[in-house]
């Protein structure tokens, strides 16, 4: 992805934050791609059963964990390079299915870049995957700071999940300090979204409404796009 502008041009430049899913895309990229993983080995599938007991277990209690598993498994014996020439072909696959993409967001994206404004994706979905739809999209140019796995003996593995109060330790390790507009669809998007001159709310219903307002303490922006 494109660097951050230098110098002078940071400051003068009002910093724009987009959520990916659910505000670019209509959905989870990264649900999409391990779900397509399973699709295509019913081996992968057959690795599930030893763990369903264990899935069951936790269910109740976090669904994060028992998604983590699931992705584990999907991932298993794939390494790094493997891994990221899965996830550029999946986003080539991705982006063909143009319905999935939110075509009023995407055109907003680009009215903040041709404004000379700093827009910069901060996003849970992985590095390479939402990098790689991106590209395929035209916004490689787009600054992006996502969630990150991490290669291990046994395939890769979740690391740095970029999500709630992680956005704003990434943003901070990105040197950005302050912004004047934030994208989310999502609760877990309060951290972004509470110190945002303009917080505004994508395609939220009345009840998140009413519980993003009280959340951020004020009356949040709203736009309806499809």
């Amino acid at each position: 992805m494109a660097p951050p502008p230098a110098g002078d041009d940071v400051s003068a430049s009002r910093v724009v934050l987009f959520d990916f899913d659910g505000v670019l895309l209509h959905g989870d990229a990264f649900h999409f791609f391990i779900r397509s993983r399973y699709a295509r080995s019913w081996l992968r599938t057959l690795l599930v059963l030893p763990c369903l007991p264990w899935l069951l277990l936790q269910l109740p209690f976090s669904r994060r964990r028992a998604a983590r598993t699931l992705v584990h498994v999907a991932l298993f014996a794939t390494g790094e390079r493997r891994y990221q020439a899965q996830a550029q072909a999946f986003a080539v696959e991705l982006v063909q299915h143009s319905r999935r993409f939110n075509r009023d967001a995407l055109r907003q994206l680009r009215r903040h870049q041709q404004a000379g404004e700093r827009v910069i994706v901060v996003t849970g979905c992985e590095q390479a995957l939402v990098g790689g739809i991106l590209e395929q999209l035209g916004l490689g140019d787009v600054e992006l700071l996502a969630s990150r796995l991490r290669p291990t003996w046994a395939g890769m593995r979740t690391g740095f999940h970029n999500v709630g109060a992680n956005k704003l330790r990434a943003l901070a390790g990105h040197g950005v300090t302050a912004w004047q507009l934030a994208y989310s669809d999502s609760l877990m998007d309060v951290p972004m979204l509470k110190p945002a001159a303009e917080p505004v709310l994508v395609n939220g219903t009345p009840k998140l409404c009413k519980k993003m307002d009280t959340a951020l303490g004020r009356v949040v922006g709203r736009v309806e796009w499809r």
